[in-house]
């Protein structure tokens, strides 16, 4: 039993000994962020989007490694907001449709909605709250962790391009287009948006750079340090978190049925005589494309881009070198008792 406690008390002194080695800094500071920003949807037809994303941030960081050595752990945590603009950009036509409807003449046709150019961008801001780990070894540096984006306003914004057109071949006629006085439109321009959210998310993290502008690698109690470091680095951010909520939403939702009756409120001549019922932005409601039946099974958030920091050595406890000795001088030749006991720091 006494061979084991010796163990524990030799293994006690070698950490207490390495933690007496350490040299402990603190750090606060701003860091800035720029980089291309990505909702990646799995289990889709649909392709990622492509953005760009901005942010700024205060942060603190604990550097901890033996005195006078390059290598020295980092631990960083801090609060910062981002914001950026991400889109959805579709190059293929959809089509959809209305069958069976009867035209001006009565006649029994299918009219035609052809959507082209399609665009869905999503305006974000959100709170970000990272928590890092990593190594600095004299110029080069690394991170990795996790980072918390609490997405507390977006927007969305869709824009297309719309041909319609008649379809008339089930009565030996063809395709009819460009005859505004039965809607008929070429490259008609039609958008929406709403505001809506954005799930909160957790990102794995990542981050490696280098410490910029002269560095003194010489040891010693006298050899001036820098107080301020600056940092260049590359960054990547993958969620783990399905930031979009499943939707039920058609992308287009289109007038119920063709208007040829000019007593309808649906009615509505333009100056030029023709009626633009079928195309108006209260009757033909583009919803954005991650709120649409179907639209995938899970999005991620992606984020790459570079980030540049500034840090700030917080003071340290100052020491009394002289105050320290003589404390130890009079401590020593002070003896008291019969056994001539010694008190010493």
């Amino acid at each position: 039993m006494k061979k084991h406690q010796s163990y524990w008390v030799l293994i006690f002194a070698l950490l207490l000994g390495g933690s007496v080695q350490a040299k402990v800094n603190h750090y606060v500071g701003v860091s800035a962020q720029i980089g291309e920003w990505s909702l990646i949807p799995t289990q889709s037809k649909y392709a990622g989007s492509v953005g760009v994303a901005g942010g700024a941030g205060f942060q603190y960081e604990l550097q901890a490694g033996k005195k006078y050595s390059s290598a020295r752990f980092l631990m960083d945590l801090g609060v910062g907001a981002t914001g950026g603009m991400t889109a959805y950009m579709q190059s293929s036509s959809m089509f959809t449709k209305l069958e069976g409807q009867y035209d001006l003449q009565n006649e029994l046709f299918d009219y035609n909605y052809e959507i082209q150019d399609r665009q869905d961008k999503y305006n974000n801001i959100a709170v970000q709250v990272p928590i890092l780990f990593g190594v600095q070894y004299k110029r080069f540096y690394a991170l990795a962790g996790m980072k918390v984006y609490a997405n507390i306003w977006t927007k969305t914004s869709s824009t297309a391009t719309v041909n319609t057109f008649g379809d008339y071949t089930g009565l030996g006629y063809g395709i009819f287009r460009d005859m505004p006085e039965y809607q008929f439109f070429t490259d008609k321009k039609v958008s929406g948006g709403v505001k809506t959210s954005l799930n909160l998310d957790l990102d794995l993290s990542f981050e490696i750079g280098a410490r910029l502008g002269i560095i003194n690698y010489d040891i010693g109690y006298d050899v001036p340090k820098r107080k301020i470091e600056y940092r260049l680095a590359a960054f990547f951010d993958y969620g783990l978190i399905d930031v979009h909520t499943k939707g039920t939403k058609e992308m287009l939702e289109k007038p119920a049925v063709y208007d040829t009756n000019p007593e309808s409120p649906d009615y509505i001549y333009n100056p030029d005589g023709t009626n633009e019922s079928m195309v108006r932005a209260d009757r033909l409601v583009m919803n954005d494309i991650m709120s649409t039946n179907g639209f995938a099974s899970f999005v991620n958030n992606m984020m790459v881009g570079l980030k540049f920091t500034i840090l700030f050595q917080m003071p340290e406890p100052g020491q009394c070198v002289i105050c320290r000795d003589n404390y130890r001088s009079s401590a020593r030749s002070y003896t008291g008792g019969r056994r001539g006991m010694k008190y010493e720091e």
